[in-house]
């Protein structure tokens, strides 16, 4: 259960190289991606027209598969993002909930991240996790190692349960500082089990750990992470844990991968 890799997330990037496109009322900004062009893209209530025409200037930059980013889609989102060639991606559910969790929930005996010993051994799990997925599926070395260099990795926080010498499932948290309003927020970033270890209920112990160091670590007192709205298991999974439901990201999708996210 992903959440969305660095560069296809729909946060706001603060990229001073990104080509950024405005009109009254309306917004789009260009991202190159793994994979992908990324856009951003807003207008304002009534800006319609502003935002069609933001959409056009930002997507002429760009070729082959893209994918368009809206918080919180409505039914003139959706018009427009069709009437330029786009179809509905995904849907990505932010949840958040207060820490610590209301319900005691299990925790699992771990150690941290040991950058320079542990990356394969993530990889292996993370790339067996998620074979299926377009994003995090198929890491290399190179990308894991680049993470480490971003600021905001802590090793610390990335929980690694091993059994038997074998790692069974990972944690990956991200700490945000308060920004614009917001609280501290504590993610989580990437979490799996290898599916050899699945049935055993390493998705609710593995997060309820990630939360709980964030909380008794970092002071973080909302935990959050993001979650396709149509895997029903996980949104189940963590309703019961006590999640509910912040905003809603849609990815409007063009090309290859637009398919492969659409049927994923």
């Amino acid at each position: 259960m992903p959440a969305p890799d660095l560069t296809v997330n729909p946060e706001r990037y603060a990229d001073p190289a990104a080509s950024r496109h405005h009109a009254p009322g309306a917004y789009a900004q260009v991202l190159p991606g793994l994979h992908t062009w990324m856009l951003d893209w807003a207008f304002e209530p009534g800006a319609v027209d502003a935002g069609r025409e933001v959409l056009r200037a930002a997507l002429a930059e760009t070729d082959g598969a893209a994918q368009v980013w809206v918080r919180e889609p409505t039914v003139e989102h959706d018009t427009i993002a069709a009437s330029v060639g786009l179809r509905a991606g995904r849907d990505l559910y932010e949840l958040r909930v207060p820490l610590p969790l209301r319900e005691a929930a299990p925790r699992l005996e771990w150690q941290p991240f040991r950058p320079g010993l542990d990356e394969d051994a993530w990889l292996e799990v993370n790339n067996r996790a998620f074979s299926w997925h377009p994003e995090q599926g198929g890491w290399s070395r190179d990308q894991i190692t680049e993470h480490e260099r971003e600021p905001w990795f802590d090793p610390a926080g990335f929980v690694m349960h091993w059994v038997d010498g074998r790692l069974a499932g990972f944690c990956w948290t991200k700490v945000h500082p308060a920004d614009g309003g917001e609280p501290p927020l504590g993610e989580i970033y990437v979490i799996a089990a290898d599916p050899d270890f699945a049935g055993r209920g390493l998705g609710r112990a593995l997060t309820a750990t990630g939360l709980d160091w964030m909380h008794r670590e970092r002071a973080i007192d909302v935990g959050m992470l993001y979650v396709d709205a149509d895997n029903a298991a996980a949104v189940h999974l963590y309703d019961r844990m006590g999640f509910t439901r912040h905003h809603t990201d849609r990815a409007y999708a063009r090309g290859e991968l637009g398919l492969a996210l659409s049927s994923g």
